[in-house]
């Protein structure tokens, strides 16, 4: 067990009868192409873990989309052979709103990156999350100092400009034709090499930034209306399959990187406004991965955040598994909101998270580990992918298979120790041959 494990005190460890009909809530990150790359990496990585460990290979139905746009849905057949439940999704997106972001004129964007930046700083909230980890740091500041070279790019032009058309030399012309027409080349330069700055994830991570701090102002309406819809939705679809007479033995709601974080809120407000959900025989699971929740959590006005991890703290009903790695430069390994965040738990025993490395060192090869090490983006995607070998982190086992999500985490069922060396690694890309944009 890593030294970040956590198991909340007096957590029952029950067995439960296997899981035959689950149904996913998936969240994806902060990624405005959200709709497409998910179902692209699921159907490849599950076609790659099918093959790796000498599986049988599962019918998945084609996608649909929900008449509002919001909705992607699509099933996976069951796997009888080796107990393997039957699985559907509903893809939750909310990639029009972070498509909405990026349309966003860049210089807006850029003041919106300062301000919040210089506030972290200032308030010593950098400080708490270089804490949690360093490498994480480094991304917050990443699109800063990318603003600062860019600037001083920009200025190294005007003033190269100025020199040779102003008085001082050649042409005479005056500062204030040479200093707008050095700005233009500036700009113009920075405009010249956008597809080297989107390959570089900084439009991505300046974005993403400046989100994370908005939502902690209370200044995103739009984004707070869709987490309601969210939750109507995820109470509508499983009204529907109690009419239809549909048994769901598990329910899992799913986020990864900053859909983690939509995936806790959306949750609070579904256990808030459905006091049956999970007493039952009908399990409810929360399935955090590689979590950037500090961002926001830690910000000191970020109240109702608080209130919401509170509440799902507490809750009984509900199994909330946070899963880590210290190899992910995007996530807090060791981040526990019961021991970082200061809740109101009103004198109540926490019942949540289990928290858990997915220790990637243990489930990916050694050959593929040396590849992707200094790729943050790619190693951030691996709590979606395929392990080259068996662990106790299984992205498809816990998603497809028999165990419900608790007892997955505490007793995971044996596999294989190693893969089949006879079929080597699928080559490291996400869908599209683009690396995968952190979320």
């Amino acid at each position: 067990m890593s030294s970040n494990d956590y198991t909340p005190p007096g957590l029952a460890d029950e067995t439960t009868p296997p899981v035959r009909r689950r149904h996913i809530f998936y969240i994806p990150g902060y990624d405005p192409e959200g709709r497409t790359r998910y179902r692209m990496l699921f159907v490849r990585e599950l076609t790659r873990y099918a093959k790796r460990f000498d599986e049988p290979k599962r019918s998945i139905t084609r996608a649909t989309l929900s008449a509002d746009g919001l909705v992607q849905s699509w099933s996976v057949a069951a796997q009888p052979e080796i107990g393997g439940a039957e699985t559907s999704y509903d893809v939750l997106l909310w990639d029009d709103l972070v498509a909405r972001d990026f349309a966003r004129p860049r210089l807006v964007s850029v003041a919106l990156l300062v301000a919040g930046t210089l506030q972290s700083i200032v308030t010593g909230l950098m400080l708490r999350f270089y804490r949690l980890n360093w490498k994480y740091g480094n991304v917050i500041l990443y699109p800063l100092m990318m603003v600062l070279l860019l600037s001083l790019g920009t200025a190294a032009i005007v003033a190269f400009v100025h020199a040779h058309l102003g008085d001082g030399y050649g042409l005479g012309w005056p500062a204030w034709l040479t200093v707008p027409l050095g700005l233009a080349f500036g700009l113009g330069w920075i405009k010249a090499i956008e597809a080297l700055l989107n390959r570089v994830f900084f439009w991505q991570l300046l974005n993403d930034w400046v989100f994370n701090w908005q939502h902690g102002q209370g200044w995103r309406p739009d984004y707070d209306g869709r987490l309601d819809r969210f939750a109507d939705h995820v109470l509508a679809r499983l009204a529907a399959f109690a009419a239809d007479g549909v048994a769901l033995d598990e329910v899992m709601i799913l986020g990864h990187s900053s859909g983690a974080l939509t995936a806790v809120e959306t949750t609070a407000r579904v256990i808030a406004r459905d006091a049956a959900l999970g007493t039952g025989p009908l399990t409810l699971g929360l399935v955090t991965l590689g979590s950037g929740l500090p961002l926001v959590a830690m910000q000191p006005r970020a109240h109702r955040l608080r209130a919401e991890i509170a509440s799902l703290v507490v809750a009984r009903r509900l199994v909330w598994v946070d899963y880590q790695a210290p190899q992910d430069w995007m996530n807090f390994p060791g981040f526990n909101p019961v021991r970082h965040l200061d809740l109101d738990l009103a004198g109540r025993p926490p019942a949540n998270p289990l928290v858990r490395s997915a220790r990637f060192r243990e489930i990916i090869s050694p050959e593929t580990y040396r590849r992707v090490r200094n790729r943050p983006f790619r190693m951030h995607f691996q709590f979606l992918m395929s392990n080259d070998l068996r662990g106790a982190y299984d992205f498809f086992a816990m998603t497809l298979g028999p165990q419900r999500l608790r007892e997955r985490v505490l007793r995971p069922l044996p596999g294989p120790e190693t893969c089949s060396r006879s079929t080597p690694p699928v080559a490291d890309r996400p869908p599209g041959g683009a690396p995968p944009p952190p979320a």
